[in-house]
């Protein structure tokens, strides 16, 4: 919980389970002071959420390049503990990086996939529905982990390049008040 009460920390540790960085690349990517990227990563090194994998010389200096050894995930009985201040950060910077995800894919093409996925609906739920849907997007969002773990191993050995995706599950109370049309596929 520690490792993710910070935003930053959580941003560092999403890209870092995606490739490998060095706090220099990772303060370029964030836009982010170095020193500030510096800080976290050693803060992460600390709780041991990340490892160092190689050094290289740059520059009369030494860069460090990490890897995430645990994806940046809150279970529902740790979040359920968070203040609600906490909450509603770690959400607002969530929902932050969605949107800059979203525009730089609208920006690169990132949506023309003919294959690809966009989908809304408007639910009206009571308690052990919205209980089974949560535990439905955990189960999902299990097995997308246990996909990418299968696609590093592919990639390893295929030296395939990486096609950067994101997947994006959110489950809310509210949103408008008129019912969405059915799900839509693109």
């Amino acid at each position: 919980m520690k490792a993710l009460s910070h935003p930053l920390r959580v941003r560092m540790l999403t890209l870092l389970n995606q490739k490998v960085a060095s706090p220099s690349e990772l303060a370029d990517e964030l836009d982010e002071p170095l020193g500030n990227v510096s800080y976290h990563m050693r803060f992460l090194a600390d709780l041991e959420m990340v490892k160092l994998v190689r050094t290289e010389p740059r520059r009369g200096a030494v860069e460090h390049y990490y890897e995430a050894l645990e994806p940046p995930l809150i279970s529902d009985a740790d979040w359920a503990q968070l203040p609600v201040a906490l909450r509603r950060s770690l959400s607002d910077s969530t929902l932050g990086d969605i949107a800059r995800d979203l525009r730089g894919a609208g920006e690169a093409g990132g949506f023309d996939r003919e294959n690809m996925h966009v989908s809304r609906v408007a639910l009206s739920l009571d308690d052990e529905a919205w209980d089974e849907l949560s535990s439905l997007l955990s189960g999902l969002l299990e097995r997308a982990r246990g996909i990418q773990d299968d696609a590093n191993k592919r990639r390893k050995k295929t030296g395939q390049p990486a096609i950067p995706t994101t997947l994006v599950l959110l489950q809310f109370e509210g949103g408008r008040a008129a019912p969405a049309k059915t799900a839509q596929r693109s």
